[in-house]
C-alpha cells in the first residue's frame, strides 16, 4: 500500500504556524487578557466536594459563587505551570484565600497553574485575584434560593449582565457540567477592565433546565 506524503512545503507552513504558540504559551508574563472564574460552590459540592469531604462545603460556609481562578489567557490557548523566579505565596497567605476560594488548597494550586504564568509575585497574585473577585458583583438573588430550581443558564448569565452594567455578553459566559450550572466566567483586562473574551473561551451552555441548587 502506497503512503502519501505530505508536501515538503506544507510541513514547512505548519512548524510556521505552530511555532509562535508553542514559543509564547508558557513564558511568565506573556499573555493577553485574564479570564476569571467563578464557581457556584453548590454545584461543586454536589459533584465532588461532598464525596472529598472538602471543608467548603460544610454547611457553616455559606459559599455562593467563589474564586475558581484568575486565569492568563493567550487570545488562543493559554499558559500553565510556567516556570517563573517570583516569590511564591506563603502558607500564611494561602490560607487566607480560603474565604473566597473555599480552600487553601484550590488556592495552592491555582498559584503553581496559572499564578505562576502571569509573571507576578504569589503575594501580588492573590491581591489581584481577591481585587478581581471583589470587582465583580455576584447577583444577591441566587443567595435568596431556598430549594433547588431548573433554568435556563442564559437567566445566569442576564442576572450577571444586570448586575454589572459594565458588562457585554460577550465578555461573559456561563458553563454547565453533568446537568448543572457551574461556573460564571468573565474576561478581563490586565487592569481588570471587562474585555471580550477569546472563541476558546465562549463555551455557553445552552441548556434550558439546568439544575441550580441552593446555597447550605
Amino acid at each position: 500500500m502506497k503512503v502519501q506524503r505530505m508536501p515538503v512545503f506544507l510541513l514547512v507552513v505548519l512548524s510556521l504556524l505552530s511555532a509562535p504558540a508553542l514559543a509564547q504559551s508558557n513564558r511568565a508574563g506573556e499573555f493577553d487578557y485574564y479570564v476569571l472564574s467563578l464557581s457556584w460552590s453548590p454545584t461543586w459540592c454536589e459533584l465532588k466536594g461532598d464525596a472529598r469531604r472538602s471543608p467548603q462545603c460544610e454547611e457553616t460556609t455559606d459559599h455562593g459563587w467563589v474564586l475558581h481562578g484568575l486565569w492568563p489567557q493567550h487570545h488562543r490557548g493559554f499558559p500553565a505551570h510556567c516556570q517563573t523566579a517570583a516569590r511564591p505565596p506563603s502558607r500564611q497567605m494561602t490560607d487566607a484565600m480560603a474565604d473566597i476560594m473555599g480552600t487553601p488548597g484550590l488556592a495552592w494550586y491555582q498559584w503553581k497553574k496559572h499564578g505562576a504564568c502571569t509573571g507576578l509575585s504569589g503575594p501580588d497574585y492573590y491581591a489581584l485575584a481577591r481585587q478581581a473577585y471583589e470587582s465583580v458583583i455576584r447577583p444577591p438573588v441566587f443567595r435568596k434560593l431556598s430549594k433547588p430550581v431548573k433554568l435556563p443558564a442564559s437567566v445566569i448569565e442576564e442576572a450577571f449582565l444586570k448586575a454589572n452594567p459594565g458588562l457585554e455578553p460577550d465578555m461573559l459566559t456561563i458553563t454547565c457540567r453533568e446537568g448543572r450550572i457551574q461556573e460564571a466566567r468573565l474576561c478581563l483586562s490586565k487592569d481588570l477592565t471587562p474585555v471580550p473574551c477569546g472563541r476558546d473561551v465562549v463555551r455557553d451552555c445552552r441548556m434550558k433546565d439546568a439544575l441550580f441548587d441552593p446555597i447550605r
